[in-house]
């Protein structure tokens, strides 16, 4: 009897051992993933973690990562282009399954937040596919506002928001949600990108960009002895033709990169046919988690960074005009 109290209490330590590791769990299992494996991304203790998953003939794998507080993990094709996204959390065993061809088909299971996610995301199919974000941003901001005791407010706005150009505006939203349901490891890297100014405090330093000329070429571009204007864009550009005027007069000495940062590619070559000459045109497969321009700390397309001279960014936000004047303010220091 004594051995069996035994067992018993190991049984029970083992269980609150395993429910208080600092691990969670991915199993997928999507059909017709191009390649081999999925890429992991997303904001660890420690920084950004950028994992690899392998895929079995079937177009399964599985994942284990370590998280001490809930996180927003992206799961993506080896190429870049997203097949999920879902929020993980120290003992989270998270199951996803759908086809890579119609990402919308891909549900997630595993907790009650990613279900009523799911949940979200299946009663407002339309507005997710709809090229036009305003009325998914209109859904959101109404979610919010209802739901202010609900950590699905802080994840929609983290993860499915689009216009991050008012700040004020989105940092109102965010903080109008109670703070027991803004979990610091979801908002950290939101919260650092809003305090950042146009004299560009804090952010980083690009000596140089991989970025893509077309499938399987690339380029690494120097980002140094030069100013550097970054042009940030999905199809469609909201008035490029415009954006293309007040580019124009830039100094001819510093350099422009017009970068696409989304998977389909199917017009950007027509987009791109009447652009000056001077312009060095880019594809950043892995969007605005391409390694590199997640630096930028993107929230919304288009966005726009200037690097100076040595690579240090100077800018990095969704206003032409506050870039050009960061570009001026270069060309008047130099």
């Amino acid at each position: 009897m004594r051995c069996a109290q035994h067992i018993f209490l190991l049984l029970v330590v083992l269980a609150l051992a395993s429910c208080s590791s600092d691990s969670f769990k991915i199993d997928g299992n999507v059909a017709h993933i191009e390649g081999d494996g999925v890429k992991i991304v997303f904001q660890g203790d420690s920084g950004i973690v950028d994992d690899w998953a392998e895929l079995d003939k079937k177009g399964r794998f599985s994942y284990k990562g370590q998280v001490t507080d809930p996180v927003i993990v992206n799961i993506l094709t080896k190429r870049g282009e997203p097949l999920a996204t879902v929020v993980a959390a120290s003992g989270d065993h998270l199951k996803i399954k759908g086809d890579a061809v119609k990402p919308s088909s891909i549900k997630v299971k595993g907790n009650d937040l990613n279900e009523d996610w799911q949940l979200f995301r299946d009663e407002h199919a339309a507005f997710y596919t709809d090229p036009n974000p305003s009325r998914l941003d209109a859904a959101i901001e109404k979610y919010v506002r209802e739901h202010p005791a609900d950590v699905l407010s802080t994840v929609l706005l983290m993860a499915d928001y689009s216009d991050y150009s008012d700040r004020a505006k989105v940092n109102k939203m965010l903080t109008s949600i109670d703070i027991k349901a803004r979990p610091a490891s979801i908002t950290r890297a939101f919260t650092e990108a809003l305090s950042k100014g146009p004299d560009g405090t804090h952010l980083p330093r690009l000596m140089s960009l991989k970025l893509a000329k077309g499938v399987d070429k690339f380029d690494e571009i120097d980002m140094t002895g030069h100013i550097t204007l970054i042009n940030l864009w999905a199809n469609p550009q909201p008035d490029r033709s415009a954006v293309i005027g007040k580019m124009e007069v830039l100094d001819a000495g510093m350099q422009v990169l017009d970068v696409l940062t989304e998977s389909d590619t199917l017009r950007w070559h027509q987009t791109i046919a009447s652009d000056p000459q001077s312009w060095k045109h880019y594809w950043a497969p892995g969007g605005p988690l391409e390694p590199g321009i997640q630096l930028l700390g993107i929230k919304s397309l288009p966005w726009y960074a200037v690097t100076d001279s040595t690579g240090m960014v100077t800018y990095s936000g969704p206003n032409i005009q506050t870039a050009l004047t960061a570009v001026q303010k270069l060309n008047h220091n130099n």
